[in-house]
């Protein structure tokens, strides 16, 4: 996928770990996938970016305060109206976990918690956009919710996000449903029916697909960096994926089209 300038509205825009150990996990992503991490920003409580030739790709930010951070990577949708959107999820039963504010001029973010039990941000553009490349080693490829309530998801994105949805599958064993790219090209994130997958106690969540070029090789890395496989590489109709965790205990996916593994 091309370089774009900022993301359509409603579709994931950014993502940030919340990292137990700030310095396990600059050292583990920057091995894993090539990234930069760039040096803790004091004015902003030691949040700090992941930069990927030279351009940002996420963020990192350890405890805050008497908030523990619990070793996740959350996931941002764009707004052109944080204050609408704040308004809309409320009124469409979420609950604002951080309410809007702003970042000094680079944008404006609250977090929500679903209707489902999911958390997800909201970030308004000012100066930073979020993400600007997607598809490429060490960039992201694909956003999902995994929920066990699908219907409720789905009606609480598209009333809250606007989002344009198409249904891929609608039964017992496979029901998905993926939000379409309003420029007409692909889709940008899915909702999956995770009722017989999501562990016992474990919320509704948010899952973020890095891509690889050569997915074995970074499953032997991870492996050597103390990280773990939770679901070894499957072969599926959409390529080579797998679900790890770095050695804090976020977990992840990876994926590699089938023609560049094997290249």
């Amino acid at each position: 996928m091309p370089s774009r300038e900022k993301a359509p509205i409603g579709a994931p825009c950014w993502t940030d770990l919340w990292t137990s150990d700030v310095e396990v996990s600059r050292r583990f992503y920057s091995e894993l996938f090539g990234w930069r991490a760039e040096e803790p920003n004091a004015e902003f409580g030691g949040y700090f970016m992941f930069s990927r030739a030279g351009v940002p790709v996420a963020g990192g930010m350890g405890d805050m305060g008497d908030m523990r951070a619990n070793d996740t990577w959350k996931v941002f949708l764009a707004s052109d109206d944080i204050a609408r959107t704040a308004d809309a999820a409320a009124s469409s039963g979420a609950r604002i976990a951080a309410p809007p504010m702003a970042v000094d001029d680079l944008g404006s973010q609250f977090v929500l918690v679903d209707p489902t039990g999911a958390e997800v941000g909201v970030w308004q553009a000012g100066t930073f956009p979020g993400f600007t490349v997607l598809a490429e080693h060490g960039a992201p490829s694909w956003f999902e919710l995994l929920t066990r309530d699908h219907a409720a998801a789905v009606a609480f994105y598209r009333t809250v996000f606007g989002w344009d949805t198409s249904s891929v599958g609608d039964s017992d064993e496979f029901r998905y449903t993926t939000m379409r790219d309003p420029s007409g090209e692909g889709e940008l994130a899915g909702i999956m029916d995770a009722s017989a997958s999501l562990p016992s106690g474990a919320p509704a969540q948010w899952v973020v697909y890095w891509d690889v070029d050569d997915i074995s090789v970074a499953i032997a890395t991870v492996r050597s960096l103390d990280g773990s496989v939770v679901t070894d590489v499957e072969d599926t109709p959409y390529g080579l994926l797998a679900t790890v965790a770095d050695p804090l205990g976020a977990q992840f996916k990876l994926h590699a089209t089938a023609s560049r593994a094997q290249s």
